[in-house]
């Protein structure tokens, strides 16, 4: 991989001499979807599928950008003296949304750069491709201009802010946070109000973790995803007229039937529902893992997917064959969309003598109900951003 990019690099700027060569991994979310922005817990892991990138600092105020993903968009050229978000630069206004989020904290680049992508997530599909390109660039730039007083958890936090701010997602931190943190064979248990995190090992002695791609692309600044951050935010404004807490994640499953009946709006107490019951649901997970009891986790998972299509409406017909198709396979533990939703993936896990059936029986049967095929990766748990030579 890294001579593909340093031979591109060298195409494109010249040499090679001097670039450095960096990986950001995709995420995948195992349980805890949609309450990051509700200050509840989340359970990610890092993947090994992700974000692999080349770059070096250039002597002018000049930045180019360019994905072989996307070659036929060329080399994107901007300036440090013009850190606006431009239709023409397509992809790379993630990359950008960052420098300007670095000048916007304080550490304004003092020089342009050169850099080149290659990543192996698929674009659209929920394992966050935007949230490890922002990571990335933020491990470069911390790199490259020898910025030392950033942790990862700060350019998780720029990222998710980049994203917010120049972007238009008003995504949680959950993303850029597993990205950023991850960590081989493990998961991260993270409480979105306070970062507090640990990691919980995933053993599964006799089983995979296997996504599947719809291969139906959302996009969620355009889709219904602000407008559902918007939904809680309603809520939990209705519950604080009798309550005193700071978020949906605040509240017990018991605390919240109790006063549910504050909430006026049909829509917001269904999603006020699943944001209160999905944190729950992840406490539970992440203890029944420990325990050992990974019948119990995917009964959850299970839970999560049912909540996320009735009360969050986040699924989408596509994704709902692909859960149901799994859950009628004997050996699959559990099974769930993951991401932003409206398309994208599903999680499952399955016991290792059920793998062919579940990607044979699944792959032919979803092809005949909706006309194209999915996509299936079996996939490992691996380390956050970092340089790699």
């Amino acid at each position: 991989m890294k001579k593909k990019l340093f031979d591109k690099f060298a195409e494109l700027f010249g040499n090679n001499e001097g670039a450095r060569f960096y990986f950001s991994p995709g995420r995948v979310n195992l349980i805890g979807e949609h309450t990051d922005y509700n200050g509840g817990h989340v359970f990610p892991c890092a993947l090994t599928l992700g974000t692999y990138g080349a770059a070096r600092r250039r002597d002018d105020r000049l930045m180019h950008f360019y994905s072989m993903n996307l070659d036929r968009i060329g080399v994107v050229e901007a300036s440090l003296d013009d850190l606006t978000n431009k239709d023409a630069y397509d992809w790379a206004n993630y990359p950008l949304g960052v420098v300007w989020a670095f000048a916007e904290k304080g550490y304004k680049l003092d020089s342009g750069f050169d850099m080149v992508i290659w990543g192996n997530i698929p674009n659209g599909s929920g394992l966050s491709s935007s949230a490890s390109l922002e990571v990335l660039t933020g491990v470069i730039l911390t790199d490259l201009f020898g910025i030392d007083s950033l942790s990862m958890t700060d350019l998780a936090l720029i990222g998710q802010y980049s994203e917010n701010n120049f972007n238009g997602c008003n995504c949680g931190i959950m993303d850029q946070f597993a990205v950023a943190m991850g960590k081989k064979d493990n998961a991260i248990f993270l409480d979105t109000s306070t970062l507090n995190y640990e990691y919980a090992p995933i053993q599964l002695e006799d089983a995979k973790i296997i996504i599947t791609n719809s291969k139906v692309k959302h996009s969620l600044v355009d889709s219904a995803y602000n407008d559902r951050r918007q939904e809680c935010t309603d809520a939990l404004a209705a519950l604080k007229t009798g309550l005193d807490i700071q978020t949906l994640g605040d509240l017990s499953p018991e605390e919240f039937e109790a006063n549910k009946g504050l909430i006026k709006d049909p829509v917001q107490l269904k999603r006020a529902k699943h944001a209160v019951y999905e944190n729950q649901r992840t406490i539970d997970a992440v203890a029944a893992l420990k325990a050992g009891d990974i019948t119990k986790f995917g009964q959850l998972m299970n839970q999560s997917h049912i909540s996320l299509r009735d009360d969050y409406e986040v699924s989408c017909e596509e994704i709902d064959i692909l859960v149901d198709l799994a859950w009628e396979i004997s050996g699959v533990i559990g099974s769930r969309i993951t991401g932003g939703g409206f398309g994208g993936c599903t999680v499952s896990i399955v016991k290792n003598d059920a793998v062919d059936t579940f990607i044979d029986s699944i792959g032919k049967a979803y092809k005949e109900k909706v006309g194209h095929e999915a996509e299936f990766y079996t996939v490992d748990i691996g380390d956050g951003a970092s340089r790699l030579d």
